[in-house]
């Protein structure tokens, strides 16, 4: 643990083949490093392994990762460019933690690939330029925060596997239009779309049961809303504020 953690004079770092893990805390606050490449062995990356790396612009994530542990890249400030290769070996089942790119605020765009299962908490928080997001048809959960205030984000679509949606998951990102929304969904988050302001219309799925407290809540020109048939709880404030909505 905590390998290098603190080598602020490091400004470059190749990994050979050889490296299969990369330890918590490994390369922590390593504020020079600039230029990083990862091994094509390397399976896992433990948790705040390049936490506080501001100064990293761009980073490539080998298809041979199947776990990017919580936290690992938290603020990377400068990242812009981010790619994460699609695994070659079907059947392989990956991850991405808690915060794991929490507050990267200048990543633009991001392909998550399809074997990656689960997006946890928090995993892209803040990311205020994020423009483009692209889910792999594995995802089945999209944790709490998991794209709170990414403000930038455009249209959206949730792929059909995802079954839940976290709590603020996508709070405040004022620019999604159009969502669509997977057909296997149940649960909705509470304020999981607050103040996604620019949706017009939105089809709740068939599957989904419940829509938690302000799920919705300052969509202030959403005109048109279908509700799917097995909608059994509808939460505090929901829809409140969706002054414009005229269709039921």
């Amino acid at each position: 643990e905590g390998a290098f953690a603190g080598c602020i004079n490091l400004t470059s770092l190749e990994l050979g083949d050889g490296v299969t893990s990369i330890g918590i805390n490994a390369f922590a606050s390593c504020i020079n490093l600039t230029s990083l490449e990862l091994g094509n062995s390397v399976t896992s990356i433990g948790d705040s392994a390049f936490y506080n790396c501001e100064k990293l612009t761009k980073l490539t994530i080998p298809d041979s990762v199947i776990s990017i542990g919580n936290s690992a890249f938290y603020e990377c400030t400068n990242l812009t460019s981010l790619t994460i290769l699609e695994k070659k070996t079907s059947g392989v089942e990956a991850m991405i933690g808690e915060n794991a790119f929490f507050r990267c605020e200048k990543l633009e765009s991001l392909t998550i690939p399809n074997q990656v299962e689960s997006i946890g908490e928090g995993a892209f928080d803040g990311c205020k330029a994020l423009r483009s997001l692209t889910l792999g048809n594995s995802v089945d959960s999209i944790g709490n925060n998991a794209f709170n205030e990414c403000y930038n984000l455009t249209s959206l679509t949730i792929p059909d596997k995802v079954t839940s949606i976290g709590d603020n998951a996508f709070y405040m990102c004022v620019n999604i239009q159009p969502l669509e929304l997977g057909k296997n969904i149940k649960s909705i988050g509470k304020a999981a779309f607050f103040g996604c302001k620019k949706l017009t219309t939105l089809t709740i799925p068939n599957q989904v049961t419940s829509i938690g407290t302000y799920a919705f809540y300052g969509c202030t020109i959403l005109t048109s809303l279908t509700l799917g048939d097995k909608v059994t709880s509808i939460g505090v404030r929901a829809f409140n504020n969706c002054n414009k909505l005229i269709s039921l």
